[in-house]
This record gives structure tokens, sequence and C-alpha cells, in this order.
């Protein structure tokens, strides 16, 4: 009896077994389709990716664009790893996300009793980011004053940490992205001009999954095997 067990087992693995090579085979075909964990094939993506590839063995400062949603750091990370700055850091920073009055020392540090809590001399995400790359996210949303000191860094490649009086040098490079008008925020007096001019060197425009609609069926697939592996990680380990 154990042998005829057996014997109406194995069909049921050898069912099995082309399903597993379909799952695998599908997962080969996403590999494929993903540039740095970009997913897509249309010509608009294409055309972002030929961007990225150009750009990034320069140190050219960059500034992406698009709505939110659009994997604009996902195109900041992209150019940090065919960088020659790889092996060093990727610093994010949304910009959106911190104070106001708290921006410039998050961006640039602070020294020790510079400002009310700060107990001790903290460093900045500059300094953290030295030799490797920073990306500013909703650069847009800086304050002016903080928007100067950034294009000293531009221009200068120095700051100063906040209640610091000694210039630091820094080798940073610096990525962008925003989804507001600048140009519309500069007429409207809100985001400095040659702030802008510094920034946008070199521009890539990300574009929404609705202008791309053959890569949306590629994405849900990916999406979705994303989603199962995480399940698989955080419920059956």
């Amino acid at each position: 009896m154990a042998s005829v067990a057996v014997f109406i087992a194995d069909p049921k693995q050898s069912g099995e077994r082309p399903e597993h090579e379909n799952v695998a085979l599908r997962e080969e075909i996403d590999r494929a389709s993903m540039f740095e964990g970009i997913v897509g094939t249309s010509a608009a993506l294409r055309r972002v990716l030929s961007l990225v590839s150009k750009v990034a063995p320069t140190d050219a400062t960059v500034m992406v664009t698009g709505e939110t949603g659009t994997g604009k750091e996902l195109v900041a990370r992209a150019i940090h790893r065919r960088s020659r700055r790889s092996s060093r850091a990727f610093v994010s920073v949304n910009c959106a996300a911190i104070p106001r009055d708290l921006i410039a020392s998050e961006l640039f540090g602070h020294e020790k009793g510079s400002c009310t809590g700060a107990l001790q001399r903290r460093l900045g995400r500059f300094e953290l980011a030295d030799g490797g790359t920073i990306f500013l996210d909703e650069v847009g949303e800086l304050p002016v004053e903080t928007q100067i000191a950034l294009l000293r860094v531009l221009q200068e490649h120095e700051f100063e940490r906040v209640g610091g009086t000694r210039s630091i040098e820094t080798n940073v490079r610096v990525i962008a992205a925003t989804n507001r008008n600048l140009p519309a925020a500069i007429a409207a007096r809100n985001f400095r001009s040659d702030l802008f001019y510094r920034l946008n060197v070199f521009p890539i425009e990300m574009p929404a999954l609705r202008e791309r609609r053959e890569d949306i069926p590629r994405w849900l697939s990916t999406s979705s095997i994303v989603l199962r592996r995480n399940w698989a990680r955080t419920y059956a380990g």
C-alpha cells in the first residue's frame, strides 16, 4: 500500500512542477524588464533610462521632475548606483517632511548650543553624504534662506553648520526632485531662479504610469511578486 501511495503522490508533484517553472519564468521576465528597480519597456520609459545611463557616469547635478509616485527616487538611486560614487553613501532627504525651522540643521548640521535642544554637535546630511550622492526630494519646498545656503553648496562646494563659523568643504553629487512647477514658483518669488538653474543642469522628467500604459501589466505583475515575497518573509519565516 505504501508503494501505491507513493505512486499516487508522484503525478501531483509532477503537476506542480510546471506551475513552479512558470512562476520562475515570469520572475525572470520581470527581472529582464527592470532597470535598477524601474519596471517597464515603453518608449517613454526607455527615453528616461537612456538619460539615466548617459548622466550617471558624470558628476552633473540632476533635476528629476514628475508627479508624486512616478518613481523619482528610483531614478536618483539608479543614477547613484551607476556612478563612480556607487560605493559611497546615498542620502535621501524629503524636504517637505522636515519643519522649516529645522531643515537647515538637518541638511548642514549644527554646533552645540546653536539652538534650543542642540546639546551637542550634529552632522548634517551633506556631511553624511560626503563622497557620495544626496537626493533632495521635494526641493521646491525649501524656505528661501535654506535655498541660499544650498546655492552656496552648489557654487562653492562648501557650507557652515548652523551656529558655526568654519566653512566645511563638501564633495557631494546633488540630485533634486520636485512635483512642483518651479518656473511658476520663481515667478511667484517662492523659489530662486539662480538656484533653479544650478539644479536644472541635467533635467529628467519621469512620465506618469498613465502616459506609458503598455507598462501597466508588467508593473502590476512585478508588484504582485514583490507583495508575495514580502508576505512570505513576514509570515512564513
